[in-house]
């Protein structure tokens, strides 16, 4: 168990942008202590060769006015000062290499470079460990030679001291960002297995499920709100499918049988029931008709919800659109008995799909047709309101309960519980799809008497008024 969840915790992201940023920091960090470390080294062997250089002049001249005495009792002073932890060099030898004066034993068994430096290791009485030197060598007058130089011990302390520091340094940063990393990651997982535990719930079927937060404000608490609300709506359009189902079953079940009846009645070559074999072909097919415009009417909303028509939005007309619903509306209204009146205001215009705004007006005046009794009126008009463009539908017929004015907007819902009165109960379903589409609200009100509804294109939606 620990293996797999420390094999999780190496996968998870925040535990490798931790090593990230903490390979990142110790990077820099390097790269800092590196330039101080050759800073320092340079300035150090800097000043040594000064010093070297000074003391190299400062012999050479006493030589020239003292001759080999007075240098050998400057040097033997220079050494008695600096007992015991002088770091200073000096060395007179003959031609031989030979050592006459000077704290060192031998001359040195390596070649100087150009400038005549030399860098050599020095031995430590008492078994102590060699370090490097570095001096420089002069020639004296009848076959002399002085050297002066500086024990590097110091330096070259320093640069260990530095080198340490740095590689410390840097494995301390790699350790805290390890610990870290694994302190961040184990929190992140803990929060991810409750999202994934919650998501495999409502993948075995438990639509409830959501996913619990808390008060950080980081981005997996926003992921967690945004997939409770995705939940959410999951769990509402599923409840609307089996809604929907069940409406299908119900109201597909009856005509389906009707139909089915008059099929077999028409196999027989004699119905019985006074019907010619026209009469029953012509009532199924209207009954297959209705099925089909169901079925159509589906699938339009379907498509409608799924937004495959945003791509073909234009500039629409809304006064243009009023009088053509109204034109072709117009005698089917006369000849049920209802009046029409059509006020639009005049240069209102939206961005959407004409042909579906259109159904959407026709859709609302068609449930005129079927509720209104004759003598009744019907008024379509549009309007520049404060929200946005508004098309206005109202009637005097005899409307809908406050409580039943949401469930009216469901597929297949109808007031008429007894389905006497035409229709499948989609209409209003489909004004609802191209109101959700279009970024638009829906509303129903009382109209004192009858039903007033108001189709509104506004809230970040395109809207002009030409003159």
């Amino acid at each position: 168990m620990c293996f797999v969840d420390l094999k999780k915790l190496l996968r998870s992201s925040p535990f490798r942008l931790a090593v990230a940023y903490a390979s990142l920091f110790a990077g820099s960090a390097l790269l800092l202590l590196s330039f101080v470390y050759w800073s320092t080294a340079g300035y150090m062997l800097r000043q040594a060769d000064e010093t070297i250089e000074a003391e190299i002049a400062g012999l050479a001249e006493r030589y020239r006015t003292g001759g080999l005495v007075g240098l050998t009792r400057l040097i033997e002073r220079r050494l008695v000062r600096q007992q015991p932890t002088g770091s200073s060099l000096y060395l007179v030898a003959d031609a031989a290499y030979r050592p006459r004066v000077g704290n060192l034993s031998a001359w040195p068994q390596v070649e100087a470079d150009s400038d005549g430096w030399l860098n050599f290791r020095l031995g430590q009485p008492e078994g102590e460990e060699t370090h490097w030197a570095r001096a420089r060598q002069f020639r004296l007058d009848r076959g002399y030679f002085l050297l002066a130089g500086r024990d590097m011990y110091e330096l070259e302390s320093i640069r260990v001291t530095v080198v340490q520091t740095i590689v410390w340094g840097f494995a301390l940063t790699i350790v805290l960002a390890l610990v870290g990393g694994v302190l961040v990651g184990r929190g992140r997982i803990r929060r991810v297995s409750v999202i994934n535990r919650a998501i495999s719930d409502v993948v075995a079927g438990d639509l409830t499920r959501r996913i619990p937060t808390d008060a950080t404000g980081d981005d997996i608490e926003q992921l967690t709100n945004n997939l409770n609300r995705m939940l959410a709506e999951l769990e509402e359009q599923v409840d609307a499918v089996q809604r929907v189902s069940d409406n299908i079953a119900h109201d597909l079940r009856t005509p389906l049988a009707r139909l089915r009846t008059r099929l077999e009645l028409l196999r027989e070559s004699e119905t019985g029931l006074g019907e010619s074999r026209y009469e029953l072909a012509e009532r199924a097919v209207v009954e297959a008709d209705g099925l089909l415009a169901t079925f159509n009417a589906l699938l339009r909303i379907a498509r409608i919800e799924a937004g495959r028509r945003r791509q073909e939005f234009s500039r629409v007309d809304i006064t243009r659109l009023i009088h053509d619903v109204a034109e072709l509306y117009g005698p089917l209204l006369d000849e049920a008995g209802l009046r029409l009146d059509t006020q639009p205001e005049s240069g209102l215009t939206v961005v959407g799909d004409r042909d579906l705004l259109f159904q959407a007006v026709a859709n609302l005046i068609d449930n005129v047709l079927k509720h209104v009794p004759s003598g009744g009126s019907v008024t379509l008009t549009s309007r520049c309101s404060p929200s946005g463009v508004d098309i206005v539908v109202t009637d005097t017929g005899p409307g809908v309960p406050a409580d039943e004015r949401i469930r009216v907007l469901e597929r297949f819902y109808r007031l008429d519980a007894s389905r006497t009165k035409p229709g499948a109960g989609l209409g209003l379903s489909l004004v609802a799809a191209v109101a959700k589409l279009h970024d638009a609200t829906l509303s129903l009100s009382e109209n004192h008497p009858g039903l007033q509804v108001v189709l509104c294109f506004g809230s970040g939606f395109t809207v002009d008024k030409e003159a």
